[in-house]
């Protein structure tokens, strides 16, 4: 039992608004000291409304905060983390054209400053001391941040965090796309501000890894708070009923096994990439969807940006068999009706300053046009006809791709193909970061897709995924296939795991 001095955070009645929509409704959240509180919900649910209230991103319509005993209103994510409280987002959160030191120690470089210049050697040297701290050695503060892949760029971001000192770590969502070993650096950071006195307000759809981590469990929907669980509470099953309030089963995959699949429309032919894939080859047919697994660093990400025109390759060659012609740039690639659903959604997939409207229409201006010009009643019919296809929950269509929640906003991405009539669609892990609920309605329209003869290329991380969606799955290693399986209710992942290690 809890006493009041071990109370870190309190929030009492905290709302908050975007026009007409309620994100946030009469929230009490009590967070007290050396714990790990994660908060889950559906996409939607208000959860990262929440913690963005607490870290200063949003101002609360109405509501009250004390953080250690004191009122605690934060002007901005600077003074949230000069107070206590820093936020680590899911997506990038650094800036390019700036060094790792410089983007660590952003804000705070007066304890660098002598006679009014900063001591760049000085600020290089605590940043290396800070990197090699937590066991990074592999980059360097004088580093140029632009260089750095996805995740490095997420673990200078945390430690940049934790140069500040806070007394509450949100972690929203960061975790999603780092690999098994960012992952893990991740939970020895959290395990070590825990050991401190220190707070975590952690934020995932992963309710393996939420078991795992969370010492008690705030359950949210709809903006409205639903339970909170204690650690011996907490399982993914009473997890999942609470997100979701109705019971839930795992038959959201497919049932079928059947081979129903036509003619190929799709050859890649020995492709090689150095450095990142070698000789692969596969067929895809008219409604098949194939899946591609693998560690995450064993190609098949770059292998997709290939297929679709993104990179070129050293050798080999991708024939669409439709169009009759092969594919060597995006412009081919998108002239033979293919499409592309990055694994980085924020950073390559959508344009978060923009419209959903604008999102959408990207790939489909052709068909609002009316002669030379764009037709807006056109526009408003194609985008309409979409959001009620995919159910994307908005204002309406002119609000911006970031104010979404990650499911809606993949909903945007997978729309803006569907508007173009997209034969082929490449979806490198298309449920990354999203709820149970969103990841039933992506598979319920992937089978759609498939009865409707679309082809698809899944690219997974998730072997239940892999296996209960794809009529074919190609397991590579080291840039190269190393098995294949054809659907069967069979395949167990332990078969698929002994070709990806």
């Amino acid at each position: 039992m809890e006493r009041k001095s071990d109370v870190l955070l309190q929030a009492d009645h905290m709302r908050k608004e975007f026009g007409i929509t309620k994100a946030v409704k009469d929230i009490d959240l009590t967070i007290y000291r050396g714990e790990v509180r994660t908060l889950i919900g559906e996409n939607g649910s208000g959860k990262s409304t929440l913690s963005n209230m607490f870290a200063g991103v949003y101002m609360p319509t109405e509501g009250t905060m004390t953080l250690r005993g004191e009122p605690y209103k934060p002007e901005n994510i600077i003074d949230a983390r000069m107070k206590g409280i820093g936020l680590v987002v899911q997506e990038v959160g650094t800036i390019d054209g700036l060094t790792v030191a410089e983007n660590m120690f952003m804000g705070r470089e007066k304890r660098f400053c002598s006679c009014g210049l900063v001591n760049r050697r000085k600020m290089m040297e605590a940043a290396d001391k800070a990197l090699a701290d937590n066991g990074i050695d592999h980059f360097h503060g004088a580093d140029l941040i632009d260089k750095l892949t996805f995740e490095d760029r997420k673990l200078v971001e945390v430690i940049m965090v934790m140069e500040a000192d806070p007394d509450i770590m949100i972690f929203d969502e960061s975790t999603t796309a780092l690999s098994r070993k960012g992952r893990d650096l991740i939970y020895k950071i959290m395990e070590m501000q825990k050991k401190k006195g220190k707070s975590i307000i952690f934020i995932s759809h992963d309710l393996d890894e939420v078991t795992m981590v969370s010492d008690r469990v705030t359950v949210m929907r709809d903006g409205d708070y639903i339970a909170t669980l204690e650690k011996e509470e907490i399982t993914p099953e009473r997890m999942r009923n609470l997100m979701i309030g109705r019971e839930l089963t795992d038959n959201y995959y497919r049932t079928d096994y059947e081979c129903t699949c036509g003619d190929v429309v799709l050859q890649v032919k020995d492709l090689t990439k150095e450095g990142m894939f070698e000789d692969v080859s596969f067929d895809i047919h008219e409604g098949e969807i194939v899946g591609i697994g693998g560690l995450t660093e064993c190609g098949m990400h770059e292998l997709c940006k290939a297929v679709f025109g993104i990179y070129s390759v050293d050798k080999g060659e991708i024939y669409h068999v439709g169009a009759g012609r092969k594919i060597k740039s995006t412009l081919d690639a998108l002239e033979s009706k293919m499409g592309y659903l990055s694994k980085n959604r924020e950073v390559e997939a959508m344009m978060p300053s923009a419209s959903i409207r604008d999102n959408i229409m990207l790939t489909c201006y052709d068909k609002a046009k009316k002669g030379m010009i764009l037709s807006p009643r056109k526009e408003k019919e194609i985008t309409r006809q979409q959001k009620d296809k995919l159910s994307i929950k908005c204002r309406d269509m002119e609000q911006w791709g970031r104010e979404l929640s990650g499911g809606n906003k993949q909903k945007v991405v997978i729309a803006k193909w569907l508007a173009n009539d997209s034969e082929i669609l490449i979806m490198d892990c298309p449920t990354r970061g999203i709820d149970i609920g969103v990841k039933a309605a992506i598979y319920e329209l992937m089978n759609e897709l498939k009865k409707q003869k679309k082809a698809i290329i899944m690219v997974s991380e998730e072997l239940p995924e892999l296996i209960g969606m794809s009529d074919v799955i190609y397991i590579m290693k080291d840039g190269k296939i190393t098995g294949s399986f054809q659907r069967n209710e069979m395949v167990t992942e332990h078969d698929v795991i002994k070709h990806m290690i």
